[in-house]
């Protein structure tokens, strides 16, 4: 007779294992207080200002929508709020109530229900909400123009930018130590490099995100910026400068492997990380911006579905029959 694999099957209604989006949701939140919290003790009041204006406008652009498109009301699934704190930590504390209730507005409307809603969106709503900012109101998202008015016990300086304009002597202005710690100009939750890490571990370890696209993002980085300072390291910086400052950290736990834009399968996974590490760096060392981390995902998500496509070939099994 045939192999043939048992299989057992449950009569509806089926069981369930109890986990839900919302709960991964509210885990990564969690994660992602350490690095917010970092970022309130810095920056203060005007800080919590714009966090909560955030995430209580994505969640009323989220129910308008909702309430517009007839559809029922998600807002209990934890997804708008997440949206709203995440984008909230890419921006500067003093960032004007406008700005960032138009950026909520495009990443929940543009960036998410646009395409269908939850799991149908083909870009990281929070990093297509950026994107337009940037190119429309750079000045606003200009960290160290943002910061002029407080007052550091360190330099006041955004690395990425010191480093764009003055080369790679500008980088012993600032040290590994003070980068991981948050000292230096950054968004309310991109600073604090420690905090992102612990909280990237928390969420691999506990299989919320997936280990493959961080790890092979910042491996991206790191390799790519090591090839561009071993060819000219007048000019352009280390690979561990590259991957504790800006927006790297909170790009590979945070925002890469956001799920409706990234891949599902272990070889695009790897390859979807590496590109876009590698694009950040070209982008950042050759390109028109300060930090390329916004644009190389969003270009990465462009071939996502190309790329996910990629599997093993499989090896073909003979069956013996007796």
């Amino acid at each position: 007779m045939s192999n043939r694999m048992q299989l057992t099957v449950s009569h509806a209604p089926f069981w369930h294992t109890g986990s839900s989006v919302s709960v991964k949701y509210y885990h990564i939140m969690a994660a992602a207080m350490i690095a917010v919290i970092a970022g309130l003790v810095q920056y203060g009041i005007p800080a919590l200002a714009v966090i909560a204006l955030s995430v209580g406008s994505a969640m009323i652009w989220e129910s308008i929508f909702n309430y517009l498109a007839k559809r029922p009301n998600t807002i209990d699934d934890g997804n708008a709020a997440l949206i709203g704190l995440i984008f909230a930590m890419l921006l500067p504390a003093v960032t004007p109530w406008w700005v960032v209730i138009t950026g909520t507005f495009l990443a929940i409307v543009i960036g998410k229900q646009i395409y269908g809603g939850l799991g149908a969106n083909p870009f990281n709503p929070v990093v297509v909400a950026y994107a337009i900012l940037i190119l429309s109101w750079p000045i606003f998202l200009d960290y160290n123009a943002a910061l002029v008015d407080y007052v550091f016990s360190f330099d006041p300086v955004y690395p990425m930018a010191a480093v764009k304009f003055q080369g790679a002597a500008a980088v012993e202005n600032f040290s590994v130590t003070d980068l991981l710690l948050g000292r230096q100009a950054a968004g309310i939750g991109t600073g604090f490099g420690i905090g992102l890490i612990i909280g990237g571990i928390y969420l691999i370890v506990r299989g919320f995100i997936r280990w493959e696209i961080a790890v092979s993002f910042l491996a991206g980085i790191f390799v790519t910026a090591l090839l561009f300072n071993l060819k000219n390291p007048e000019v352009y910086a280390g690979p561990g400068f590259h991957v504790f400052t800006g927006m790297s950290l909170i790009g590979a736990f945070f925002l890469a492997t956001e799920d409706s834009s990234s891949p599902v399968n272990f070889v695009p996974m790897l390859i979807y990380g590496a590109l876009g590490g590698f694009l950040t760096v070209l982008i950042r060392n050759i390109g028109v911006h300060v930090d390329g981390v916004i644009f190389a995902l969003l270009i990465i998500s462009l071939v996502n579905p190309i790329v996910d496509k990629i599997r093993p070939k499989a090896k073909r099994r003979v069956m013996n029959y007796a």
